[in-house]
């Protein structure tokens, strides 16, 4: 009878086990279907009118934003400030319909400020035609860049997209 009894005791010990596993999987199967998932847009977008309206109040310069582009341009960063010298800076980031990042970047300071800033171990790398005017392209170790003097700033268009990319959203400037 003693070893009936223990032999009865390891079964249920074993059984408790398994039902115990059991009862924990059911709560992590439901937990999983009832936690919202991100639907598999790793990238979160944003809105920026109200930041370029208050930009365009407060910076020394003309602050520009793309019209115009496809709604697979899709605006990921967005912020206007003083950079570390006090110079105003615009920057507005995307995502590009090829996945790649493209960001206008606009400063009160020098071209060669800005794309030092901006694109790391920067190399010019000729220029290329933007609505009429010439935009000096800058290559870099990871970033490469589309860089214009304007009325009291510098513009830049940069990113790891490719030139292309880089051109049209310059041209979407307004």
């Amino acid at each position: 009878m003693a070893s009936d009894a223990k032999a009865k005791r390891g079964r249920q010990t074993v059984r408790d086990m398994v039902l115990s596993l059991l009862a924990v999987g059911a709560v992590a199967a439901v937990v999983y279907v009832f936690i919202p998932h991100s639907g598999g847009e790793p990238v979160r977008t944003v809105s920026y009118g109200t930041e370029l309206a208050t930009a365009r109040r407060a910076a020394p310069y003309p602050v520009l934003a793309p019209q115009g582009l496809p709604a697979q341009w899709r605006a990921t960063s967005v912020r206007y400030s003083a950079d570390d010298g006090g110079h105003a800076t615009w920057h507005l980031g995307f995502i590009t319909p090829s996945g790649r990042y493209a960001a206008v970047e606009q400063s009160d300071d020098s071209a060669g400020s800005v794309v030092r800033a901006q694109v790391q171990g920067a190399r010019p790398d000729g220029t290329a035609p933007v609505a009429g005017r010439p935009w000096a392209r800058y290559q870099g170790t990871r970033y490469r860049a589309l860089v214009v003097d304007g009325k009291g700033g510098t513009t830049a268009v940069t990113g790891t997209a490719t030139y292309q990319e880089l051109a049209r959203l310059a041209q979407s400037l307004r």
